[in-house]
């Protein structure tokens, strides 16, 4: 005998469709955790992308419970109008969150963010194509060099603050996930803790601080 079928509760099918298909297009395994946000009948989709941030986005709906599916199982039932939870893969859920509260320290145009992106996107391709410095290198090694590049520094009004480096990693997590739009719309660098985000009009980006990714081991728990 089996039990009720759980529902996923999303609301906002094109929202949370949008941003499922642009995760799996990046990995076709890639998982989703879906939390609740208390009282107001919204859901977080939080996932990890490939190259090691966090993205993030909300939307209508209450899922049922702090639970983790596969992406692409989850994006075919919203796909086929279903309404079933897939089979949930908690234990696969390696990544710590970010802290709920966060506070700005500058607001950057999306159109720059979006010109720094193609630019590195160049880059990659014109070393690929002709190497660095007549030598040729790995396609990996370029990615991981490019994507550990600081694209934007930031220093705080509120001195002697130290500075916030904004990677690129962080910017292509915005950039390649849609989250500035195709307007011209502003784009907020936020801290919270040790974590630096971008958080756009139709989602956000995270990353903790190299010297935080050093000092804390990662975390397990399935719901950490």
């Amino acid at each position: 005998m089996t039990g009720p079928v759980v529902g996923h509760g999303l609301a906002g099918v094109a929202d949370a469709g949008a941003f499922l298909a642009r995760l799996v297009r990046l990995d076709p395994a890639v998982l989703v955790r879906l939390r609740p946000v208390p009282g107001v009948g919204r859901t977080a989709l939080w996932a990890h992308l490939p190259w090691g941030v966090l993205v993030v986005r909300t939307v209508p709906g209450a899922a049922p419970g702090d639970v983790t599916v596969a992406a692409g199982e989850l994006l075919a039932e919203l796909s086929a109008a279903g309404a079933a939870l897939p089979r949930r893969r908690d234990d696969g859920w390696r990544w710590p969150l970010p802290p709920p509260a966060s506070r700005p320290v500058e607001v950057l145009p999306g159109a720059e963010l979006r010109r720094i992106a193609d630019a590195a996107a160049g880059t990659l391709r014109e070393a690929a194509t002709h190497g660095v410095g007549g030598r040729a290198v790995g396609q990996r090694v370029l990615r991981d060099a490019l994507l550990d590049h600081v694209a934007v520094v930031v220093t705080p009004d509120d001195a002697p603050a130290a500075p916030v480096e904004v990677s690129q990693r962080l910017v292509q997590g915005v950039v390649r996930m849609g989250f500035v739009g195709p307007g011209v719309g502003d784009v907020q660098v936020r801290v919270a803790g040790r974590w630096v985000g971008l958080v756009g009009p139709y989602g956000a980006a995270w990353s903790r601080t190299v010297a935080d990714l050093a000092l804390t081991p990662t975390r397990t728990h399935p719901n950490g």
